[in-house]
């Protein structure tokens, strides 16, 4: 079941596309409008340079979109790490060894993106349409900025979003064997602790795509269809998916990467 969500338009000129965005997913458009003066809905989809959810209601947060090209990620791309960095290390990145990944809930995208950036091929896969639309939309925009700045160029040409908007499990169970070099899985947890201690994108996300119920599913199918290693990123004292144990694990400050090898990395 859809969230309570409308659409509505910063600007005049961002209403048409409003309008488009309402027809399509059946969500009511109210307009230009601020969404500090909405109170019937929780979050808003707004139509404005970029696409964005937002929170209503006075003092709320501000929006929460895909960028690859700017704020966090931009920070990240030039100061995360690199092969450092605890993803890289969980789908066994290393020189000469850039695997081609399918994040099968690529939600927001920011670790697909990190591994693109680290010179891997990623493919994403989002059953959610609200989630899909935020994900096209942030990845037209790459390929605008990309035309500025060549740093950006290549990683443009190894993100990309698979067409069928159905689940991972289905998709998965498509493919063929050994068919993906790694499968990367970063299922929804529910949320815990107050929710003004969670960051605002995490808020909004889980208020999109809710928890992932039947994400103990995805695990069999992932592994039949990776070759290298199916990689499970978990909150830290999560169970492990589907109640099995992996074959090695990478323990993180707040979280782990959970890892079911197939065949071994090649030196």
């Amino acid at each position: 079941m859809s969230p309570a969500l409308a659409v509505i338009a910063a600007t005049p000129k961002n209403l048409s596309a409003a309008q488009l965005l309402s027809s399509q997913l059946d969500f009511p458009c109210l307009g230009v409008v601020d969404p500090r003066e909405i109170g019937d809905f929780p979050r808003v989809l707004r139509c404005a340079e970029r696409l964005e959810v937002c929170a209503t209601g006075p003092g709320a947060p501000g929006p929460v979109a895909v960028d690859f090209v700017g704020g966090a990620l931009a920070h990240r791309r030039r100061f995360g790490g690199g092969r450092a960095q605890p993803v890289a290390r969980a789908i066994g990145l290393r020189p000469g060894f850039y695997p081609c990944v399918l994040d099968a809930t690529a939600g927001l995208g920011r670790d697909a993106f990190v591994l693109a950036t680290l010179g891997c091929e990623v493919r994403m896969l989002e059953r959610n349409p609200v989630v899909r639309l935020l994900l096209q939309d942030g990845l037209r925009r790459l390929q605008v900025a990309a035309v500025a700045d060549t740093e950006l160029v290549s990683v443009a040409g190894r993100l990309s979003l698979v067409d069928d908007a159905i689940s991972a499990a289905d998709w998965l169970a498509r493919q063929g064997e050994d068919s993906w070099q790694v499968v990367y899985l970063d299922p929804m947890f529910p949320l815990r602790g107050k929710s003004a201690k969670v960051k605002k994108e995490m808020v909004a996300f889980h208020y999109l795509v809710g928890a992932d119920k039947d994400a103990d599913n995805l695990l069999e199918p992932a592994i039949k269809a990776c070759y290298y290693r199916t990689v499970v990123k978990r909150p830290k004292l999560a169970p492990h998916l589907a109640g099995k144990k992996p074959s090695l694990f990478l323990q993180g400050k707040s979280g782990r990467f959970d890892i079911y090898t197939k065949h071994g990395i090649p030196s």
